[in-house]
């Protein structure tokens, strides 16, 4: 077994531990769900990966995590069109008297 014949300084033990150091992680945004990821990783909240379905996140879960899940997904949904969920007819007097 080699032992040292003398001892390394600390700023010769640091100078070697320089290179040690972690580097900031990169994010990117998940184009669907919006949600960061690590890039060339597919998404874990929707399940996607350049843009098609790999995995199915919804089997997965228990029933009671799927029912939540799914009524953030129909949140995002109106979300992006506010629009659409807006075209209900106005009540006439009629509809109005029955309420």
């Amino acid at each position: 077994m080699a032992v040292p014949k003398k001892r390394h300084t600390k700023s010769r033990r640091n100078k070697r531990r320089s290179h040690h150091a972690l580097g900031k992680v990169s994010l990117s945004l998940c184009p669907k769900c919006k949600e960061p990821i690590l890039p060339h990783h597919f998404c874990l909240f929707c399940g996607t990966y350049k843009g098609r379905e790999v995995i199915d996140v919804m089997a997965k879960l228990t029933k009671k995590e799927k029912k939540k899940k799914e009524k953030e997904m129909a949140k995002k949904e109106e979300a992006k069109r506010p629009e659409e969920g807006k075209k209900a007819k106005p009540l006439s007097l009629e509809e109005l008297s029955k309420k």
